[in-house]
């Protein structure tokens, strides 16, 4: 189902956050354009050639348009894709798209209509705007990565986290004005930065350290809602979540035959501030015997719990099977691709294996084509390398 089909989109994103936007628009249907300079998006070289895991990871259900805009001649070409376009989207220094000729009052002229998208990493103006900022740029000055990381350990574990949270406010704000305008005739310059994207995604953290004037501690929002991460006899872990209901403490209690735990640890606040010694012993618990003695045993007295999966163990999965979350595609080029459709569904229907991954201009006569320039204006931008 494509919810927003006959909406158009200009993506100008490298990397993370603008493609990730684009192609979230995509998963609901929208027709997005990746236009990419000489060489294209740098995530496409990331592990040599120019199709990359992680190009495909942020650019499903996209056409590629190869085009030079940073020449006069090909900015021309992109005004007259404007013209016609609901939404264009980039991520670039402040600055940098003025230089371009991409400017959003310029590019709203000629198109009143444009919802214009610009992400950056600290904003349009302030003492870090002219800054360089990727993933762990963002997390760090947010607060973010203090909540997750101690000591002297230089390393940094985890997949890119504001980058992706970045992107998902973008499509947000693009939706937004894109309802808006459906009253009003008229586009809106939407901006997103990173720093600002990271702190409103720590809305919990940061409310309560607001609300008490308590920064919080490492573990602090775990013991709060009781959720633990236990390794089995047999070195494979599950995860609980006991939150505050009282009748998910004792279901764990009769789980693991520790009746005694009701009385070391009456109440919920016994357990929030004897956090670290309540964890030591279920470790030592759960430590007793292997995990699929435990699963059943959880399941039955209805405790909130999982068993831990890695990113190769979720096609076994039971539930992620029954969701049916990944699909298979064909590329002409590339053969077999896999992904997971969207994580929305629209009166059940989440399908969104629309295109795969584009190569670099797989599109561009297409998309020419369809903007109105002639087999011959084509040829005279393809001998000047204008695409």
């Amino acid at each position: 189902m494509k919810v927003l089909q006959g909406i158009r989109v200009l993506d100008l994103g490298n990397f993370i956050t603008a493609p990730l936007a684009g192609m979230s628009l995509a998963e609901l249907g929208a027709d997005v354009v990746k236009v990419e300079r000489p060489g294209g998006d740098p995530f496409r070289a990331f592990k040599g050639g120019l199709y990359s895991p992680q190009f495909q990871a942020h650019n499903r259900n996209k056409r590629s348009l190869a085009l030079d805009y940073a020449r006069p001649e090909g900015l021309a070409v992109l005004d007259k894709l404007v013209e016609d376009a609901d939404v264009l989207l980039l991520n670039m220094r402040p600055g940098v798209e003025e230089r371009l000729g991409l400017g959003a009052e310029r590019l709203r002229r000629l198109n009143p209509r444009l919802v214009y998208c610009a992400i950056t990493g600290f904003g349009a103006s302030g003492p870090y705007a002219g800054r360089p900022a990727y993933d762990n740029v963002g997390q760090a000055v947010s607060g973010w990565l203090s909540m997750f990381h101690r000591g002297e350990d230089p390393r940094v574990a985890g997949p890119a986290v504001s980058d992706a949270v970045t992107g998902i406010y973008a499509c947000l704000g693009i939706l937004g004005a894109l309802v808006e305008r459906a009253s009003t005739g008229l586009g809106r310059k939407v901006e997103v930065n990173m720093l600002e994207a990271m702190i409103a995604m720590a809305c919990e953290p940061l409310g309560s350290m607001l609300a008490t004037g308590r920064p919080p501690s490492l573990y602090g929002r775990a013991a709060m809602s009781q959720s633990y991460i236990l390794t089995c006899r047999d070195g494979r872990r599950i995860a609980l979540h006991l939150s505050s209901p009282d009748k998910f403490w004792r279901g764990l209690v009769q789980a693991i035959d520790r009746p005694d735990l009701l009385a070391a640890y009456p109440a919920r606040h016994d357990r929030v501030e004897r956090y670290d010694e309540l964890a030591r012993t279920l470790a030592e618990a759960f430590a007793q015997r292997e995990r699929e003695h435990w699963l059943p045993r959880l399941e039955a007295h209805d405790v909130p719990f999982t068993p831990e999966r890695t990113l190769d163990e979720l096609d076994e999965d039971p539930q992620v099977r029954h969701l049916d979350v990944f699909y298979t595609q064909q590329h002409p080029r590339h053969g077999t691709l896999r992904a997971a459709h969207r994580a929305i569904r629209y009166d059940g229907d989440h399908d969104s294996n629309f295109l795969p991954p584009p190569d670099l201009g797989e599109h561009t006569e297409e998309v020419l084509r369809e903007a109105g320039f002639s087999e011959a204006a084509m040829t005279e931008l393809r001998q000047a390398r204008i695409i």
